[in-house]
């Protein structure tokens, strides 16, 4: 591997609120540069990672994607958790800089740019299923939208908003905070009083730490109620007491008990390389980080050249037969993934499978071409 390096641009949020999620998955970016290079790089060229801290905070990632498209002049761009440092990141790497950007993380959809490829769930993955499945196996109709504000939880909520309504349910309270947001003991009285059988919870750390405290004490799950939260996973399992969430609903492309040899084997591998709290899950974008740094790699490979127009032609059909909760494929035309689908509830402390869904489509629009959408060629 003496040619020049291949360089890959990842943004993960090392610092700040959604620490313990970037930790993760800068953990994950190492281990599968690491393997790829092992295995002899892309072309016969090594990979270098250029790791940059996003802090969780906006516009320092939107800094950083700057930096890492016009000083350091990296191939691709990972990396992103909330929907808004995916905007962030867009406009000096997409809009300005022409750069293919990869959105590893689970999202309210509709992001539709002929440079982006996102490679977590959307709703028609976590939602369309979930929700008419935990009205019927419960038979609750009543829920409750607490929800920080930004585009995600907006999104989100008006498409739970319908698929209620769709089964003869109905949306008692909806309410959004900023993401700093930690005081919620008025909107728990209002959620108890308004008797709920449902929250539909959209809240993010750090504030969901408190609420999830504030619902439990008030007795929500001791009169029944039910509890869905689409981004929970394992690293957000161990922030609170397992009291806090117990027999919280949720839906995503991997869980750590999902049961393919493949699925294990991996976990297995990042557990011993990294010993800490920061766990390989699904909603903190691990297994979208993971999947969609082998999709490109898969990509890079057809079109045997890092050209972008190639790369992206080749990334559009591009498939993986093995990965976190089972194999993937992008839809052509869609940037998005058809992946395996598991609707998982917290039991002591941990998530159990309720319900395997096997491979759903992301039904996205069709991302126009690069001359449609006004940029011209990408190359």
């Amino acid at each position: 591997m003496a040619q020049a390096s291949i360089k890959v641009g990842m943004i993960a949020e090392e610092t700040g609120a959604l620490s313990f999620m970037g930790r993760a998955n800068a953990n994950v970016a190492r281990m599968v540069v690491d393997q790829i290079n092992t295995d002899g790089g892309l072309l016969g060229r090594k990979i270098e990672l250029y790791l940059e801290d996003g802090a969780t905070t906006d516009t320092v990632a939107e800094a950083k994607a700057a930096k890492l498209v016009a000083q350091d002049k990296v191939d691709v761009i990972f990396g992103g958790i909330y929907s808004s440092t995916r905007q962030a990141i867009k406009g000096p790497a997409v809009v300005k800089g022409r750069t293919l950007y990869i959105y590893p993380e689970q999202y309210e959809g509709q992001e539709c740019d002929p440079l982006i490829f996102c490679t977590g769930p959307v709703p028609a993955q976590q939602l369309n299923p979930l929700i008419p499945w935990l009205m019927r196996k419960t038979g609750a109709k009543t829920f409750y939208l607490p929800s920080a504000d930004y585009i995600w939880p907006h999104v989100m909520n008006e498409r739970v908003r319908q698929l209620v309504n769709a089964e003869g349910g109905s949306i008692v309270g909806e309410e959004y905070y900023p993401l700093d947001h930690m005081e919620y003991g008025e909107t728990v009285e209002r959620i108890m009083s308004s008797g709920a059988e449902v929250v539909f919870n959209t809240i993010v750390p750090p504030g969901v730490v408190p609420f999830f405290a504030q619902l439990h004490d008030a007795g929500f799950q001791n009169r029944g109620g039910r509890l869905i939260c689409t981004y929970f996973d394992e690293n957000l399992l161990g922030l609170l007491p397992p009291p806090h969430v117990e027999g919280l609903y949720g839906c995503l492309d991997y869980y750590q008990n999902v049961s393919d040899p493949f699925s294990k084997t991996l976990l297995r591998a990042y557990d011993e390389r990294y010993r800490g709290n920061e766990q390989f899950t699904g909603g903190s974008a691990c297994s979208g980080l993971y999947r969609g740094m082998k999709l490109w790699a898969a990509a890079v490979n057809e079109a045997n050249s890092l050209r972008q127009e190639d790369v992206i032609a080749a990334l559009d059909h591009a498939r993986i037969v093995e990965g976190p909760g089972g194999p993937a494929e992008m839809v052509p035309g869609q940037h998005h993934v058809r992946m395996n689908m598991y609707i998982a509830q917290a039991q002591n402390g941990r998530f159990e499978i309720v319900e395997s869904l096997g491979a759903i489509d992301p039904d996205e629009a069709m991302v126009p071409s690069a001359a449609d959408f006004g940029r011209g060629p990408i190359a």
